[in-house]
């Protein structure tokens, strides 16, 4: 039980695991069944899959399920666990003691887990987190430590392969926001990427101090930001100047290097050409509970620019990627997780990272394609399924015992 129909992380992920299962399981001793849960439906996202993956899911949905039978997994935050605490279909469906086994797959992105959050994680036979970050958090938090388990993500590398795509032409979606329009259509920039969602704790106000700060109209560069509203309206070119404006900024003789803004839906089958058309990728993020569009972009042989705390110390390295540390934690000021602590990036040194991208383009290739292959060969769909579905066998011996 996920959103499946819903697009965002839960959504994304919750699809890696079933296609992993769907398509790599060797012998399988178990059926698969999916049901929507855990936020509203998205028609938008729904159109954008694939045709293979709405068959799938029909399928899927009409798998016949025996109470006593099944193993749920409520793969969510855990707010959305039974009894849920706003609008959604309950997980499990009904009482705990009713199933074979009840799992709750979460992760979060601040130092600890509420309370609340614990107490309901402990409700559970097992808790699935996809990183060591998370199984420490999780434990230093109260959760039962013999309930954590471990079951790293999986990204689909057959899909994001950069051999099978053509870049997609970025200016015919993007809206300058800031800076000069490129007239001199021969002259290649090199494109900055960043995907997420506009919130405080992606980083996008040190995203955009540090590129404004280290780069002019001069340096041939230009910065995409990939974005939808976080319990905010669209007004992302606005947002930005307001907070140029406020900043200390000062604009370049040479004039601003350019950001732009695409908000328009982006169908899943074309987020690898949007990787594509990238010459490196950035996040300075503050906390991830993973992070699927960094190993999208590493899976796509992008070289990154990502902060190296929370869930992507699970898979950064410093020959797979460019870790950016962090300055110093600092408390969350609003929001559910108010009081917790999350990592601020180091601004100076991704000034220092961007610029070293550019000016070593050998070695950031390199780094890319060692990206490319750490996907493989620990994040693929093979190896995934087959640690998930050793895990649920492990479940049914234990609950037939």
């Amino acid at each position: 039980m996920a959103p499946f129909l819903s697009g965002g992380g839960y959504s994304s992920e919750g699809w890696s695991y079933i296609l992993a299962l769907h398509e790599h399981m060797k012998n399988p001793t178990f059926r698969l069944a999916i049901e929507q849960h855990g936020d509203m439906e998205s028609i938008e996202f729904w159109d954008g899959l694939p045709e293979n993956v709405k068959n799938l899911a029909f399928k899927l949905h009409g798998t016949e399920c025996r109470m006593n039978e099944t193993i749920v997994v409520c793969h969510s935050e855990p707010g959305a666990w039974n009894p849920p605490l706003f609008d959604t279909l309950p997980c499990p469906p009904s009482a705990y003691q009713n199933f074979k086994s009840v799992v709750g797959r979460t992760m979060f992105e601040t130092d600890r887990v509420n309370y609340r959050h614990v107490k309901r994680c402990n409700r559970m036979n097992y808790v699935w987190v996809p990183t060591e970050f998370h199984v420490s958090t999780f434990i230093e938090s109260g959760v039962d430590p013999s309930k954590v388990v471990k079951i790293v993500q999986p990204i689909d590398v057959k899909f994001f392969d950069p051999l099978l795509y053509k870049p997609f032409d970025l200016a015919s979606i993007g809206n300058l926001v800031l800076g000069a329009q490129n007239l001199n259509m021969n002259s290649k920039k090199f494109v900055f990427l960043s995907i997420f969602k506009w919130e405080y704790r992606k980083g996008w106000d040190v995203l955009l101090k540090s590129y404004l700060q280290e780069f002019s109209e001069a340096d041939g560069v230009s910065l995409y930001l990939l974005t939808n509203p976080y319990h905010s309206d669209r007004d992302f070119g606005n947002k930005i100047m307001e907070f140029v404006d406020n900043s200390d900024l000062e604009k370049p003789v040479d004039g601003w290097a350019p950001i732009y803004v695409i908000d328009t839906h982006i169908a899943h089958i074309d987020l690898p050409r949007i990787y594509k058309a990238a010459d490196a990728f950035v996040l300075p993020s503050r906390g991830e509970g993973w992070g699927r569009p960094i190993v999208e972009a590493m899976a796509m042989s992008l070289p990154v620019i990502v902060t190296n705390w929370s869930g992507p110390t699970e898979f950064l390295t410093e020959e797979n990627s460019y870790p950016l540390p962090v300055d110093r934690m600092s408390e969350v000021m609003e929001g559910p997780f108010r009081g917790h602590l999350w990592g601020e990036p180091s601004l100076s040194t991704l000034r220092v990272l961007m610029r070293r991208v550019i000016q070593n383009v050998e070695e950031a290739k390199n780094r890319g394609m060692m990206a490319r292959q750490d996907m493989i060969r620990r994040f693929s769909p093979e190896i995934v399924a087959n640690i998930l579905a050793d895990h649920i066998q492990t479940i049914l011996q234990k609950s037939n015992n």
